[in-house]
Formats: structure tokens, sequence, C-alpha cells
């Protein structure tokens, strides 16, 4: 009430000090021989002009109280200023800024400087009331007519930026105490305030969705990876099986040393119940299970070699990886190959990864030796999944023959290694489909 009134009063007190001076200065002008009607007309005029001012500044006010729900002393000034905070680095904040000013109505005339990060822009000040209502040719009069947006934007760090943003009338400061924009200026920093709002909310959502996207994406594959560490290969188990029943016949102590590896086996390719990682150690144990299986098929055409020092058994290592490496390595590399030949199993510590290459002697990178990928391609999406960019996976020519395919990851943490990195091989690269 105290602001309304006070609004009044100084457009009241401007006006009539104004028609005061010009009554003053036509007195003065040699009008003193006709007082009296001069006199009686200066009043009627005075009550004239102190009821037109008035109006115009209750029609202000009361445009005000509707647009800002309430009146104060900013809200019904001419000149509005806002501090908004975005979210987001100075650049995309001034694309937010400059594309709002430039939806506003009216406006015209935008300067936008990217490198400086200043928007200036020119708009015209709509008629809240139409130019066909009645008495428009008064509140006309006592408005401005068209006003200016000044929008700044201030770096906060690499990840926000803050917008000083300036509404006000085309016009120097003095001309405030004369004339009104009906709350126009303060429409057009809400809208910009609104529309900055708006396009955060959508960029959240669209972030939002995304990681939902992912995250069902992960769980896909997630998903996925558990089942191909819980199944069996069809072929491999019904070979398994047959062969213990034929060598019951023959050697039953071979068939027993057989059941009892693939029992080693299938004790390890159970899904687990538990969140916990598995251990280099227990990946071993499923896959010398898998070997010992395949020795006593293939006989003397298969070699096993081993050598991972004890201290990385304890390791974390994800699971179903290193049998991946090893069935890769002996359906495209030795079992194709007429005289078998010797797998391979090396791991290092370097630095602060430890090193697991499984390494054979096969018929290495042929044309007719590739399969469909498949198992490669889950290697490689799993170590990103888990482990992201500080793991490796790579897979390169052995020498004089075969293949090695060679998986990094970090140390789990707390695991205090002495062992000095080893020296690599050396190598030729090459790729190979598993």
């Amino acid at each position: 009430m105290i602001s309304s009134l006070f609004h009044l009063g100084r457009l009241l007190l401007a006006w009539m000090l104004v028609y005061l001076a010009l009554c003053i200065a036509a007195s003065e002008a040699g009008l003193r021989h006709v007082d009296a009607p001069i006199g009686g007309f200066a009043a009627l005029g005075g009550f004239a002009l102190g009821a037109w001012v008035l109006s115009v500044a209750f029609s202000h006010i009361r445009r005000v109280r509707l647009v800002a729900g309430g009146v104060s002393a900013a809200a019904l000034s001419n000149r509005q200023r806002r501090r908004i905070e975005i979210p987001f680095e100075a650049g995309e904040a001034f694309d937010m800024i400059d594309a709002a000013i430039r939806e506003l109505p009216g406006a015209q005339l935008i300067d936008s400087a990217r490198d400086s990060l200043q928007v200036r822009a020119r708009v015209d000040s709509i008629d809240p009331y139409g130019g066909g209502a009645q008495f428009a040719w008064a509140l006309e009069h006592l408005s401005t007519r068209r006003n200016q947006i000044l929008a700044t934007v201030t770096p906060n760090g690499d990840a926000a930026g803050s917008v000083t943003l300036i509404c006000e009338p085309e016009g120097p400061a003095w001309i405030d105490w004369f004339l009104v924009d009906h709350g126009t200026n303060l429409e057009n920093a809400e809208a910009v305030v609104r529309a900055i709002t708006r396009r955060i909310a959508e960029r959240r959502r669209q972030e939002a969705a995304a990681v939902r996207e992912s995250a069902t994406e992960k769980e896909l594959t997630v998903a996925r990876l558990n089942l191909l560490h819980a199944q069996v290969e069809p072929h491999f188990l019904y070979n398994t099986l047959a062969s213990a029943q034929l060598l019951t016949r023959s050697d039953p102590a071979r068939a027993d040393a057989m059941l009892g590896n693939l029992i080693q086996y299938l004790r390890h390719s159970l899904p687990r119940t538990e969140d916990a990682p598995s251990t280099l150690g227990e990946e071993l144990e499923r896959a010398r299970a898998y070997l010992d299986i395949l020795a006593i098929r293939m006989g003397p055409r298969l070699a096993l070699q081993i050598d991972v020092p004890e201290e990385l058994k304890r390791l974390v290592f994800p699971p179903m990886m290193l049998q991946t490496l090893v069935e890769n390595a002996i359906k495209h590399g030795l079992e194709p190959k007429p005289g078998g030949g010797t797998i391979w199993i090396l791991a290092r510590a370097l630095d602060n990864a430890v090193a697991v290459t499984v390494a054979d002697d096969g018929r290495g990178f042929t044309a007719e030796g590739g399969g469909t990928g498949i198992g490669l391609r889950n290697v490689r999406e799993r170590l990103r999944l888990a482990y992201g960019a500080s793991a490796g996976f790579s897979i390169v020519a052995n020498f004089p023959s075969g293949v090695a395919a060679t998986i990094t990851v970090p140390l789990a943490l707390g695991a205090a290694l002495g062992t000095a990195p080893a020296p690599a091989p050396a190598l030729e690269t090459g790729d190979r489909h598993a």
C-alpha cells in the first residue's frame, strides 16, 4: 500500500511541478492583464492533469499487481534486474539466454556477441490494453514506447554461468518520473527467467532419459553376460560325458578323472549368488579343469604351461574372461591344427595393473579360422562396463605361430605386491574373431 501511494505521489508531484513551472513561465511572459481568467483555467487544467496522471498511474499499479501477484517498489519500477544462475558452462548459458530473448514478443534489433558473452536487444512495448480500448489515448501519452534488454553472462567455473539481465525503457532514467511501462519490463524479465527455467528443465529431462536409457542398456548387457556366465556349451558337455562313458569301459581311472574335472568346471561355471567378484585363482581353476578335460580327450596333441605367481591369484579378476580366451585358443588355434600344440597362461604385475595372457602356437590368424566374434566382443564390453578406460584388451600374433590375447585390469585395492614388471615378448599385431 505504501509503495503504491509513493508511486502515485511521485508521478503526480513530477507532473504538477512541470505544470506549475509552465504556468509561472506563462505568467511571466506578460499575461498579467488576464490574471483572473487565466488563474481559473490554470486551476482547472491542473485538476484535469492530476486526474489524468493518477488514472494512468493507478492503471500501471493494477497491471503490475496482476503480473507480479503483489505490489512492491521493485515490481513497480520501470527498470528490472535479474540474476540467473545456470548450471552449465558459460557458452551453453549464453546460447540459452540468447534464444530466450529472441523468442520474446516484439523482440528486434538483437545484437548478440558470443565472444564477449553479451546480448543487447530492442523490444517493442506491447500495449497491454489494445489500441482500440476506451481512453487508450490517455494511457499512450504517459507510457514508454520501446524497451531494451541487456544480458551479460559471467563464467562461474567450468560448469556454471551467471546471467545478469537488465530490462528497462529505451531512454534515460529521469523519464521514470513521468512515464510508466505498465509492467512490460517486468513481463519481459519474468518471461526470460521462465524460458531459461524451461530450457534447463528440458535439459535435465533429456539427461535423465539418457541415464535411464544407459542404465537399461547396462542392465540388459549384464543380464546377457550373466547368461553367458551361467551357460555351459552343450557340445562340450555332451562330448565330455560321451568320452567319460566310453572310458568307463576301457580306462575307468581316466573316466573318473574326466568326471572330476567336469564337476570342477561346472562348479565354477554356476552363477554367483552374491555380488562378490571372482579372483584370478578361481578363474585359473576353472580354465585348468576345462583344459584337463580336453587333455584327456586330445591326448598328446595338447600341452599346457601355466606361469601365474601365487601372490597374484588372490587379485580380483572378472569372471569368465580367462575361460573365453582359453576356449578361443582351443577352438580356433589348436583343434584345427593336425598336430595340436601348447597353451600358455601367464600373469604379471605391471605397475598398478595385472596383465593376464593366454597364448597358443596354433594356426594363428587365418582366413578360414575365424568365428562369430561374440566371445571377444563380450570380453571388451564387460571390461568397458566394469573398468572404463583403466582396463585393456589386446590380441596379437604369437611368434613363430599362434595368437596371444592379453587382458589388463587394475590391481585390487589393498593389494601389496613386490613383483617387478616383466619384459613383454616381441609380438606381431593382428586380429582374430572368436
